[in-house]
């Protein structure tokens, strides 16, 4: 496994490099910001999905190099689900290929019983820290489908926790698929490989949005399914439904 990942992160940042062009007098930056409500918060890595109404906080900061961090919590509780610090270098080789590389310092939070000397019950937040790796490369064939790979790794941080995570995922995409006039819906189906320890599995998952041109609103969701898998979790079919509002800003570098 370890091998595959390093073999395949030579070849898609060797395309990359020596494809990559410089777009002459671009000088702006962005600035985005994204919040959505969702009945249940899910995560691909089975130990790490919530199981309960969740908001998430998005934003993005940059261009080609952006900091995007993400913030989720319990709905319920205002409880912190997990904390997750990405950065992400865009690249590209032509019009249609493009790849992202992605790293992150996350931290994950849970509620545990825990009991005093004298018996009574106490609720703490155990928090476990991840490192994280990856890289995505996408083939657009036109504007309505695209061919894409995810490769990911995590590092456990933290004692009697999983220590290494890894994922390799097919993911196609069918996009601007039309509904009724100004509204178009995005439906990206995936299936991925996922290692925990010495404990794997494969997973169905899928996701899908909807959204109206000129609209900082969308609907969103997604399916999971273990096809099969030996991973402990609480949780078999699971799936979800989600409103975001999208803010986007622009501005100019200047010398």
């Amino acid at each position: 496994m370890k091998k595959l990942f390093s073999a395949c992160l030579l070849l898609f940042t060797s395309v990359s490099l020596f494809g990559q062009e410089e777009v002459s007098g671009e000088k702006f930056n962005a600035f985005s910001a994204v919040v959505t409500l969702q009945n249940k918060g899910i995560s691909t890595i089975p130990n790490l999905t919530l199981g309960k109404p969740a908001v998430i906080f998005d934003m993005k900061l940059g261009r080609k190099l952006t900091f995007e961090p993400q913030f989720r919590f319990a709905l319920e509780t205002g409880k912190p689900w997990a904390m997750v610090f990405w950065w992400r270098y865009y690249g590209s080789a032509g019009d249609k290929f493009k790849i992202t590389y992605h790293t992150n310092y996350s931290l994950s939070y849970k509620t545990i019983t825990a009991y005093s000397s004298t018996g009574d019950p106490l609720e703490l937040m155990k928090t476990t820290r991840y490192f994280v790796g990856a890289i995505s490369p996408v083939y657009q064939l036109n504007k309505y489908l695209g061919i894409g790979a995810y490769l990911f790794y995590s590092r456990g941080l933290d004692p009697n926790m999983t220590k290494n995570t890894y994922m390799a995922s097919f993911r196609p995409a069918f996009s601007n698929i039309p509904i009724v006039k100004d509204v178009t819906a995005r439906i990206a189906p995936e299936v991925y490989y996922l290692k925990m320890d010495a404990k794997d599995g494969v997973f169905f998952n899928s996701r899908f949005l909807i959204n109206k041109k000129s609209s900082s609103f969308s609907i969103s969701g997604l399916v999971n399914n273990p096809i099969k898998s030996n991973i402990s979790s609480e949780y078999s079919f699971l799936w979800n439904v989600g409103v975001s509002y999208t803010f986007n800003k622009k501005y100019e570098e200047t010398n």
